[in-house]
């Protein structure tokens, strides 16, 4: 007697289906963004470390992970691996790369502002480090609003560039105390090119800085324009 036909097992396709999501979201632009996450302890930890040389590398892996951030969104789009992971994760590692920054930058500073002091600032005021991650926190907050409403707030080229502006202010304030550590052991304090160095490096973190919170200011300034109808909305 012949028995009837059964159905495939289901177990296979489920196994696939798994694995395709998997691979779905293990994208290259993924993996990049969370190697970006894990840098984040590496650059908090480092600048503590006394010498010259763990803030040289702290320097180091702050621009890998900066150029990361703009290699793995441009990776998502031009290979079409944009996906939600990707979407959670990026703003994330952004954050978390900005406190992992600032937080060492104002203590350092405010610890030893005899050789970190900067011209103008001196050590770096407690409203700068307030004012960027303020910024952020309430622009994430808002994004978060405003797609609830169904409206998706773009990046700007405001905010483009001052997350240009405050990279740069970042890497160099971290070079800078690199330089001033790096200046007694490596025989530079009578160097007249190490003088030249000391007062154009110093004028150029003063001069981004100020660049920096301007444009934070501003751009926020922007976006609350931009979406002054989601603003009015809540008030009503």
């Amino acid at each position: 007697m012949n028995r009837p036909e059964q159905p495939p097992d289901p177990v296979p396709d489920v196994i696939l289906e798994r694995r395709a999501s998997r691979r779905t979201v293990w994208t290259l632009p993924n993996i990049i963004t969370v190697v970006r996450i894990s840098f984040t302890p590496v650059i908090a930890l480092l600048p503590f470390i006394e010498g010259y040389w763990p803030k040289l590398i702290c320097f180091v892996v702050f621009i890998i992970a900066a150029v990361s951030d703009v290699f793995d969104g441009y990776l998502a789009r031009s290979r079409g691996q944009v996906s939600d992971l990707g979407k959670l994760l990026d703003p994330i590692a952004d954050k978390l790369l900005l406190f992992a920054t600032l937080i060492p930058i104002y203590w350092i500073s405010r610890t030893r502002h005899d050789l970190y002091d900067i011209p103008v600032w001196g050590s770096i005021p407690l409203w700068v480090c307030l004012l960027l991650i303020g910024r952020e926190l309430a622009m994430t907050g808002f994004r978060w609003y405003a797609q609830r409403k169904g409206v998706v707030i773009a990046a700007g080229n405001e905010g483009k560039l001052k997350a240009v502006f405050q990279n740069i202010f970042i890497g160099a304030i971290m070079l800078w105390f690199a330089f001033r550590d790096a200046r007694r052991p490596l025989g530079w304090e009578t160097s007249r090119f190490a003088d030249f160095w000391n007062t154009f490096h110093g004028t150029f973190v003063t001069v981004v800085l100020f660049i920096a919170a301007i444009l934070t200011i501003y751009s926020f300034a922007v976006y609350m324009y931009r979406y002054r109808r989601l603003i009015s909305e809540r008030l009503r």
